[in-house]
């Protein structure tokens, strides 16, 4: 049994796993990891590649051939981010050359405010988002869960949501959990995905238990020790964690309750 399908920008989804492409021990086992985790969105940083010397329209590197073959032998489809970019206008001009290279106007939108949580900057991320969508991007903004700078991003014209789980590389799971869930309660619409801090499966089940859409990871898979197994179960761990939301788990409870009745009756007859 499977999830249901989701649907992000008319696009329909039935993998609620996306993975990023740094990091990895090499392009075989980046292919292998995206075979694996059975994913259909596959996340690029462009400012790596610029920062490599490399011109936006060199398409025979080996790295952005590597990474293109394998999305497109697996059916997915690939999201340039603006990682890196620490301004508005530097994420901007990134988008814009995302699209030129990777003909697409899928964006997810990266404007980091802090070096050292690499938090992301709720000002110039909504400024970036206004202009993206005015340019007729599909924004997928990366955020923290505050309900608040979510909702502008949605008036912005953003049609899906990426809160933090914990600083970005970190490993340190969902570590504001009460936060998500009121996000997830307050926006019960609207396309939400867990995006940076994810470092086991255990975390993944977790998001998706809260009732989010996806997660996107990234480190979790490639510093793995074994990469592709990660990224086994990692798919395994988030269509666990949305079959668990939608069988509907029993409520928490203060005290004990005996599962099997008193009078020794296993089922209840008319």
């Amino acid at each position: 049994m499977s999830p249901t399908p989701w649907t992000v920008y008319g696009q329909p989804l039935t993998s609620r796993l996306l993975l990023g492409t740094a990091g990895y021990p090499s392009p075989q086992v980046l292919a292998d990891a995206i075979a694996a985790s059975g994913t259909q969105v596959v996340t690029v940083g462009l400012k790596r590649i610029l920062g490599a010397g490399l011109s936006p329209k060199d398409s025979d590197n080996g790295f952005i051939a590597g990474v293109r073959d394998a999305v497109q032998r697996h059916g997915a489809r690939l999201l340039p981010n603006t990682a890196g970019c620490r301004s508005a206008r530097e994420a901007i001009t990134l988008a814009q050359l995302a699209r030129e290279l990777y003909d697409t106007r899928w964006i997810k939108l990266e404007v980091v405010g802090d070096e050292h949580t690499l938090q992301p900057d709720p000002w110039e991320t909504l400024i970036a988002a206004e202009a993206l969508v005015r340019e007729g991007f599909e924004v997928f903004p990366y955020c923290t869960e505050d309900l608040v700078a979510c909702r502008r991003l949605l008036d912005a014209g953003c049609q899906v949501l990426m809160p933090w789980g914990a600083p970005i590389g970190s490993g340190q799971g969902l570590v504001n959990p009460w936060a998500l869930r009121t996000l997830r309660a307050r926006l019960p619409d609207v396309p939400l995905i867990v995006d940076a801090g994810i470092g086991a499966p255990s975390h993944a089940v977790q998001a998706l238990e809260l009732g989010f859409d996806a997660v996107l990871l990234n480190s979790a898979v490639a510093k793995a020790g074994d990469p592709v197994r990660m990224a086994a179960a990692m798919a395994q761990a988030v269509a666990a964690g949305r079959l668990g939301f939608e069988a509907g788990p029993i409520a928490a409870q203060d005290f004990g309750r005996a599962s099997t009745p008193v009078d020794a009756r296993p089922f209840l007859l008319a």
